[in-house]
């Protein structure tokens, strides 16, 4: 959605997407929004208590059920398994999506890790396709005068130009640019703690050909889990920048990371967005 800064500023009902690399600060910004009047959509939390949430209770039963008390209990139905997903909690979802490598130190195989990404994939889409039906239910049940929606780092790995179409006539798109000084943080705190991250498959056929051969390994089922993901996310990183910034240029606006980060109040957010629209729409 493009608008002029005093259309935003007069736009009763404000609509707007989050872009950027987790670590980038979408979900701190949004916190940042009042609750009473801002109604916050995640992508990530409607992926996983919807669209991947019997895969999610299935990988949780079918570990349980690796341990004879659990499986007994299971299997009598003496036991009922939930998984607590929140907007602030979300790891069953990434400990679904997993990490390839040796299945003896908890890694998947190639096979079931590409059918993961692939389900990732399509709810990731199926989720954003949601946000036009969240708008109307968030003002029409709720009451709520505005919409932020926290999309996931992944969407602009989806290739899918009608989810993105779908945010931009319903949203202003705004990504958030990381500063150059903010990068390198960013990537050593993925190789600190590294996370199941979704790949796009040509991507993961590249990258993970060139580490094979740089480690010697003959098959995937040879690499420690976190080796692979630790040596690829610097890859990964460089990768999206361009395609949110392809994004942003056709669909939406650029704000800089530095300024979000000075974002105390719902007036410093408006004033932000107002002046990233005055200059890119000037």
């Amino acid at each position: 959605m493009k608008m002029t800064a005093q259309e935003f500023l007069d736009w009763k009902t404000k609509h707007i997407t989050l872009l950027a690399m987790s670590g980038a600060g979408k979900t701190t910004l949004a916190d940042k929004l009042p609750k009473s009047k801002w109604y916050h959509y995640s992508g990530d939390y409607r992926i996983g208590t919807k669209y991947l949430k019997e895969p999610i209770l299935d990988n949780i039963k079918r570990h349980a059920m690796s341990v004879p008390f659990l499986r007994e209990l299971l299997r009598s139905d003496s036991l009922y398994i939930k998984s607590k997903i929140s907007f602030d909690n979300l790891t069953a979802v990434s400990s679904y999506l997993g990490k390839l490598g040796d299945p003896s130190k908890g890694g998947l195989s190639l096979e079931e890790f590409k059918h993961r990404q692939n389900l990732h994939r399509h709810a990731e889409i199926e989720a954003m396709k949601d946000v036009p039906n969240f708008i109307h239910n968030a003002e029409d049940i709720y009451g709520y005068n505005h919409f932020i929606n926290d999309a996931g780092g992944s969407v602009c790995e989806l290739d899918c130009p009608e989810a993105l179409e779908i945010l931009a006539k319903n949203t202003i798109i705004i990504y958030i640019k990381i500063p150059p000084e903010l990068e390198q943080t960013i990537i050593d705190r993925a190789k600190s703690d590294p996370k199941p991250l979704y790949y796009r498959e040509a991507f993961l056929d590249e990258k993970l050909a060139q580490y094979l051969k740089l480690k010697n390994y003959s098959s995937t089922d040879q690499m420690p889990p976190d080796e692979f993901v630790t040596w690829v996310f610097p890859e990964l990183f460089k990768s999206r920048i361009p395609r949110y910034e392809a994004i942003a240029q056709q669909y939406g606006y650029t704000v800089d990371g530095n300024d979000v980060a000075n974002v105390a109040t719902e007036e410093d957010f408006i004033a932000l967005i107002a002046a990233a629209l005055a200059k890119q729409t000037g």
